[in-house]
């Protein structure tokens, strides 16, 4: 008997724990009569996100669902944006009931905008605020032996993105001396920044300044300002193109002879990037021609390709740039080719 009473009681406790689990758990029900049971995290664009236990995250589209219950406090949001923040359970007229101690109050499943763990912030407050995203990168070379090789590259890069803006600060330097020959040596600061006045229009200002010793350019400046426009505008891929103005001013050094160049022109630019699940491409090229002089202009062009490694931080960036000036200094070439494989380090604003 004693051995019975025991076996009961066991049966007894199992059956109090699950309860008190089930109990503990959400549950969310669809119009087909499924039970899902687990955590509801979030309900956002028309979608509800489960988190179970036996099969990951569960999403499900929000007109398919006839009922929420909640056993925890959460906060909503309503289409006519009012918030609200308590447990949510189901009314026997179809109808959700969030108990808050303001007062309870009644709505409907596809009145429901969004809804997110108590305490933390609405997910529309966090998506409409400007985040900082850093990128530093490095490539260090060198040769001794049959050839002498040394080479430098630094760059970093600090861009304020918001939901309709971006302003972007790139710096970069880059010293190559092959054979005790310098055959690069230049540095460049871009300050761009991007307004979007529509979902595929925007406008832009961009300043780029700097200087190339080897080219024998002690200081260069370009500024342009225009109008974009985006081709393609995805999660995963980008085409965007650009036409304005531009103001060029390149200072020579006094022994090249060359006169310094001040010129009003053309802005051009196109912009793609695609992302392949973790790797990414990304392809630039820009064409400043003169308004003065139809044989002035300006092509540059950069292709990269980032894969990310072991370390999540830690990128590597593998890609080709070029400059091409169609009136350079005499002995120097128009075309300047740099073949790259940089360290990136990258991070963002939480």
């Amino acid at each position: 008997m004693s051995k019975i009473l025991t076996a009961l009681s066991k049966i007894s406790s199992a059956l109090i724990a699950f309860a008190a689990v089930s109990a503990s758990a959400d549950v969310v029900v669809t119009t087909n009569g499924a039970r899902i049971v687990g955590k509801v995290t979030s309900i956002d664009a028309g979608t509800v996100v489960i988190s179970t236990d036996y099969a990951g995250e569960i999403k499900v589209k929000q007109s398919l669902v006839t009922s929420i219950q909640t056993d925890a406090p959460v906060s909503v949001r309503l289409t006519t944006g009012d918030r609200v923040t308590g447990p949510v359970t189901p009314t026997a007229d179809g109808k959700e009931k969030i108990t808050s101690p303001a007062g309870d109050a009644y709505t409907t499943i596809p009145l429901i905008a969004a809804s997110w763990d108590a305490g933390a912030e609405d997910p529309a407050v966090v998506a409409l605020r400007r985040k900082w995203l850093f990128d530093a990168a490095v490539d260090i070379n060198g040769e001794n032996g049959t050839h002498s090789q040394l080479g430098t590259d630094f760059s970093f890069k600090a861009t304020l993105k918001g939901p309709d803006d971006n302003l972007a600060f790139y710096t970069a330097y880059n010293r190559q001396v092959t054979a005790g020959q310098k055959s690069a040596d230049q540095f460049k600061a871009v300050v761009d920044y991007t307004d979007n006045m529509s979902a595929t229009t925007s406008w832009y200002v961009r300043d780029e300044a700097g200087f190339d010793r080897v080219m024998q350019i002690t200081f260069d400046d370009i500024a342009a300002a225009g109008f974009g426009y985006d081709f393609i505008k995805t999660d995963s891929e980008n085409l965007t193109g650009r036409a304005g103005f531009s103001y060029r001013d390149y200072q020579y050094a006094p022994a090249t002879g060359t006169s310094n160049v001040s010129a009003v022109g053309a802005d051009f630019e196109l912009q793609f990037a695609k992302n392949f699940g973790i790797s990414k491409i990304s392809d630039r090229i820009t064409f400043l021609p003169d308004f003065q002089d139809s044989k002035s202009y300006i092509i540059t062009h950069e292709l990269e390709y980032t894969i990310p490694l072991a370390m999540s931080l830690w990128k590597l960036s593998m890609g080709v740039s070029n400059n091409y000036n169609s009136e350079p200094v005499p002995g120097v070439k128009k075309l300047d080719t740099l073949f790259f494989t940089r360290l990136n380090l990258s991070w963002k604003q939480k």
